[in-house]
C-alpha cells in the first residue's frame, strides 16, 4: 500500500513547516549555536513528523467480494457491537459497530459500502472524549446514509472527539459512492459510528483492530 499526504493535511503542514522554520532560524540568529536551540530544533522536529504522519494517506483497494459487504470506514479499535435505536433517521433497532480513533491512526475515512447518498447532515455539538457513548449523540457530527445496490440503509457517523475540532464529509444526497473512495476526514481524534440492519452478520467483537477499506465489518442478509 503506497502512502501520500491526504489534501486536507497539505495547508498545515506547509504552514507548521514555514512557522518552524521561521522561529528555529530566529532562535540559532540571536542565541548562537547553543544546547538552547538545538532543542528547540529536534523539539519541531518532532512536532512535524507527528503532523505529517498524522495527515498519510495510504491508497488502499478492497480486493474481497463487495456485494452485500460492508468494511470499517477508519482505521482503530472497535469500542462498541450493540442493538440500539437509531432515532436521527433510521427510527429503528440496529446494530452499531463504533471504531475509535487515537491521534496515532490514520484519519482518513473510506466509504463502508457501495451505493447511493440517501441523506447528509452535520450536527453543532461539543467535544466529549470520542470513547464514551454519549459522544454518538452530544458531539459535533456528520451523518451520512448510503442505500446499497441490496436496498439495505446504512448509516455512517463520523464523530469529532476532545482534540478534533474539523469534520470534513466529501459526498452530497444523490451521489454514488464506492468502496475504496474516501468519503471524508477527521481531525486529530475521533470516532466513527456505523449502524447496519439487525440480521447483518457481524464480523469484530471489542478490541478488534480495523482498517479503514479494509476489514470487513459486517455482511449484509440477501433479500
Amino acid at each position: 500500500m503506497r502512502v501520500k499526504i491526504h489534501r486536507e493535511g497539505l495547508n498545515i503542514i506547509l504552514i507548521l513547516l514555514f512557522i518552524l522554520l521561521v522561529f528555529n532560524g530566529l532562535a540559532f540568529l540571536f542565541i548562537g549555536y547553543t544546547v538552547i536551540p538545538i532543542i528547540f530544533a529536534a523539539i519541531s522536529g518532532i512536532l512535524f513528523l507527528f503532523v505529517v504522519n498524522f495527515f498519510r494517506s495510504p491508497r488502499r483497494h478492497f480486493t474481497g467480494n463487495k456485494e452485500n459487504t460492508v468494511i470499517s470506514s477508519v482505521d482503530g479499535t472497535v469500542v462498541a457491537v450493540e442493538e440500539v435505536y437509531e432515532a436521527e433517521y433510521l427510527k429503528r433497532n440496529v446494530m452499531q459497530v463504533s471504531v475509535f480513533m487515537s491521534v496515532f491512526n490514520v484519519h482518513a475515512n473510506w466509504v463502508p459500502a457501495d451505493g447511493t447518498v440517501k441523506f447528509v447532515t452535520h450536527h453543532s455539538g461539543r467535544f466529549l472524549a470520542a470513547y464514551l457513548p454519549k459522544s454518538s449523540t452530544e458531539n459535533e457530527r456528520s451523518t451520512i446514509v448510503i442505500e446499497t445496490p441490496g436496498g439495505h440503509e446504512i448509516l455512517m457517523r463520523q464523530i469529532a472527539g476532545a482534540i478534533a475540532r474539523r469534520i470534513v464529509t466529501y459526498p452530497e444526497q444523490g451521489e454514488q459512492v464506492y468502496i475504496d473512495e474516501h468519503i471524508g476526514f477527521i481531525k486529530f481524534g475521533s470516532r466513527v459510528d456505523l449502524y447496519l440492519p439487525l440480521d447483518s452478520e457481524i464480523f469484530v467483537k471489542i478490541g478488534d483492530k480495523t482498517m479503514g477499506g479494509i476489514t470487513e465489518i459486517a455482511r449484509l442478509k440477501q433479500h
